[in-house]
């Protein structure tokens, strides 16, 4: 008996982005690797390229996302 069964079928309410086919999809009809999610409703979803930009650019510029010991100034 395998310890961890491959869910096949989504749960209602369970949207996701597929990176493969630019589409939003109830429940994970693609593997995980092609998809963000979940989300709660299909419009977030549809949105998922745009806030994962926003948190990138968040993430980028936040100062404790880098840990250098030297402050960016001392580079130039």
């Amino acid at each position: 008996m395998a310890l961890f069964k491959k869910r096949t079928v989504g749960k209602p309410g369970e949207w996701y982005y597929c990176l493969e086919h630019k589409k939003v999809e109830e429940g994970p009809e693609c593997p995980a690797k092609d998809r963000f999610g979940p989300y709660t409703t299909p419009e977030e979803a549809r949105h998922a390229m745009e806030t994962a930009q926003e948190r990138n650019l968040e993430w980028e510029n936040d100062p404790k996302w880098h840990d250098r010991s030297t402050p960016p100034e001392a580079d130039a």
